[in-house]
């Protein structure tokens, strides 16, 4: 990661639980590091969170190499951003990262111990865009970093619906859960897919409501917000930092991906 600072966390700490995908019971030992950049390790092979390593994006974002994968980062890697860790490695005993609670609050609390701060602001040379048909990802310069996320489900609270970023609402950005169809688990589980899905980690969608109390207002959109954080980490500088207002249509994690590939070379430091 192209980054100055070597913000880490203030010590080790390690957590276990199943994997959202694989439902397999995972472990991540998360050490500091005062080297920059943010890795995981899987035996003796080790890769770096970087977008250019992104190898699949159906269902979650993947990394990988000719040695090695990880499932799932996305949630990490927006924790990381959020708490303004720069520099850290993560040991893994399988190829997915725990789903925990489904968000990042998880590991938002093992974070905050470390106390970092960025004093780094980044700007952007020029706006970037994405448009496929419904979906667009818009990127333009602005004072301060701002996110507004649309989404369009079949499902009376989500059709058509925008939210924006709310810096004193973070916490309802980083707690926001992954979520589903209902109707589709069991058809996602017989493809090997969602198998440590629980009422806990996802926000299930019914026709009319949810299969669980929302911890917000539109939570779903929220988590596609933390989604795009934790994607936008992987250009190597922290889209918290960033001096650029994002709006998106109904995209996903192939597209914050793409975009973040455009954005890495039309980021530089503020003068």
């Amino acid at each position: 990661m192209n980054m100055t600072a070597s913000n880490t966390i203030a010590k080790e700490a390690t957590v276990t639980s199943k994997g959202l995908m694989t439902g397999i019971e995972c472990t991540a030992k998360l050490v500091p590091s005062d080297k920059k950049g943010i890795r995981f390790h899987l035996g003796e092979n080790v890769l770096e969170a970087n977008v250019d390593n992104v190898v699949s994006t159906e269902h979650c974002t993947v990394i990988g190499n000719e040695n090695m994968k990880v499932m799932l980062i996305e949630h990490f890697m927006a924790a990381c951003a959020i708490c303004h860790i720069e520099a850290i490695d993560v040991y893994l005993t399988h190829f997915e990262m725990p789903i925990l609670g489904g968000g990042s609050a998880e590991w938002v609390e093992i974070f905050k111990q470390a106390n970092n701060t960025s004093s780094e602001k980044y700007v952007l040379k020029e706006p970037v865009s994405y448009i496929n048909g419904k979906t667009h990802l818009l990127v333009i310069p602005s004072d301060e970093f701002k996110v507004t996320y649309s989404v369009n489900f079949n499902h009376p609270e989500l059709n058509h619906r925008w939210v924006s970023l709310e810096k004193d609402k973070m916490n309802e950005i980083i707690e926001a859960r992954t979520f589903g169809y209902l109707k589709e688990l069991e058809m996602l589980q017989a493809a090997g897919y969602a198998r440590g899905v629980s009422i806990e980690n996802t926000v299930g969608m019914t026709d009319d409501g949810y299969t669980t109390e929302l911890k917000s207002n539109f939570e779903p959109v929220k988590h596609k917000i933390l989604d795009l954080i934790g994607d936008f980490y992987l250009t190597g500088f922290n889209p918290l930092d960033l001096k650029a207002e994002v709006i998106v249509k109904e995209a996903g994690h192939a597209v914050h991906v793409k975009v973040a590939k455009m954005l890495k070379d039309k980021i530089e430091k503020e003068v």
